[in-house]
């Protein structure tokens, strides 16, 4: 019997050990893999914005330049929006705002929707999603070049009811058997337009985009004029 009972505990420690090990290597293995999985979206994410506004089109650090923007429960975000600014001798010429389609084939699809200051579409590009290969996947620019239907448009062209995929009435094309993602993606693209324009004012005011704001700006005696007119009135 007590044989058995110390083959039994030397049997468990060796399991013990090797569960530790195991587990041990698992979570070295998980910690380096997210890093480069992070790595890899950092510079998908970047290669994307430089896709939609090139760098021969604002003289700014785009990377770097960003500005929070009011939440919205349109563009499926629990918080602020932080958008992306490109400008040109420091006016800004367009943003890239980052967008959810939660309605994808399989979850949410992640985008990138830039537009310029009078809200026409600069370019979509997918960040993220999980669709299906060989059908909801054509959304990337390596499958195809749909994506890039979106350019040039703008709220009311095509008018609202076309702002959906062929099958529903609308302007843009479906995939042959897949039409729940593009359809997905079309309804995103159009609430960012909306969100840009319900906050058109306050966009302007935070990327410093009003005469009155640069005005200012440049010359603090406006500022001080204006105080003291405030102050006799």
């Amino acid at each position: 019997m007590a044989a058995i009972a110390q083959s039994i505990r030397r049997n468990a420690i060796g399991l013990g050990l090797f569960a530790i090990i195991t587990g041990g290597t698992i979570a070295v293995t998980q910690v380096f893999t997210e890093e480069r999985i992070q790595e890899q979206a950092a510079r998908a994410e970047a290669q994307a914005l430089f896709e939609i506004i090139p760098e021969s089109e604002h003289t700014n650090d785009l990377l770097r330049d960003t500005v929070q923007l009011p939440a919205s429960k349109r563009l499926a975000q629990s918080g602020p929006l932080t958008v992306w600014v490109a400008r040109q001798n420091d006016r800004p010429v367009g943003m890239i705002m980052p967008i959810v389609a939660p309605d994808g084939y399989s979850g949410e699809i992640h985008l990138l929707v830039g537009v310029d200051m009078q809200g026409t579409i600069l370019g979509v590009r997918v960040t993220s999603h999980r669709e299906t290969p060989g059908l909801g996947d054509r959304i990337e620019t390596k499958k195809s070049d749909w994506i890039k239907s979106f350019e040039g448009e703008s709220l009311g062209r095509p008018p609202h009811r076309e702002w959906n995929v062929k099958k529903n009435g609308g302007k843009f094309d479906q995939f042959t058997g897949a039409t729940i993602t593009p359809r997905a993606v079309v309804k995103a693209v159009q609430k960012a337009l909306i969100y840009f324009r319900e906050n058109r004012q306050t966009i302007r005011e935070r990327l410093n985009d009003t005469p009155s704001l640069r005005e200012k700006t440049l010359n603090p005696e406006a500022i001080a004029g204006e105080s003291s007119n405030t102050e006799h009135s």
